[in-house]
């Protein structure tokens, strides 16, 4: 069983996907963290995260304990990872993994869970349930400046809010695996939800599906 979940930064797509994984007792893959990580790695190492040769470098050699790493979940991070998935060649790089983890999922789990932008449109055209999970830009940016604050770094609602459409630009304007819905993708809103609220609506979808 493979379960694409895609959506924009900080519409709780990643919260829901944990969730489920743990109700289900499936593998999960933050696919965003991959490309986090390869950002992190460009920034490590004073390079610019839109340069293609110092990015695919960083992917082909991508250090996966640097998945865990709190660098990870920085403002500057998340803004560096959307341009590093921009890049064709970053963006193939780290394909073949992410389609291996779906489909030969680690534990032996019965299904694998991922969550990103293109899972359900090109790593997994052909998963078995698949949801685009959103919310208005508006309130992602609230989260996202919420999650800063409690994090003790400085944040501005403004700025957060700006850089999340520029974000979202990006991510839906770029040439390679676009973000976008997936035709056969059930859409959830969670602007006005909770967790609870969220993680309900995803089960039910899934359950109905099957």
């Amino acid at each position: 069983m493979i379960i694409a979940i895609d959506g924009p930064a900080a519409a709780g797509k990643g919260t829901l996907a944990r969730r489920l994984a743990d109700h289900l007792g499936y593998a999960y893959l933050d696919t965003g963290s991959l490309y986090r990580a390869v950002a992190v790695m460009v920034l490590r190492r004073n390079g610019a995260p839109d340069n293609a040769e110092a990015a695919t470098e960083a992917a082909r050699t991508l250090d996966l304990d640097l998945l865990g790493s709190p660098d990870l979940r920085t403002g500057e991070a998340g803004a560096a990872a959307s341009k590093v998935a921009a890049i064709p060649s970053v963006r193939a790089a780290l394909t073949d993994f992410q389609r291996q983890f779906a489909t030969h999922p680690p534990g032996n789990a019965g299904g694998a869970i991922l969550d990103g932008r293109d899972i359900g449109t090109v790593i997994c055209p052909d998963a078995d349930r698949k949801l685009f999970v959103t919310a208005s830009v508006e309130a992602r940016a609230e989260r996202r400046f919420k999650e800063l604050q409690e994090r003790g770094e400085a944040a501005i609602y403004a700025r957060v809010l700006q850089d999340m459409r520029e974000r979202d630009a990006r991510d839906a304007g770029r040439s390679d695996a676009p973000m976008k819905q997936a035709d056969n993708a059930i859409l959830i809103d969670t602007s006005s939800m909770t967790p609870d609220e969220a993680f309900t609506a995803a089960l039910d979808v899934i359950e109905d599906a099957g």
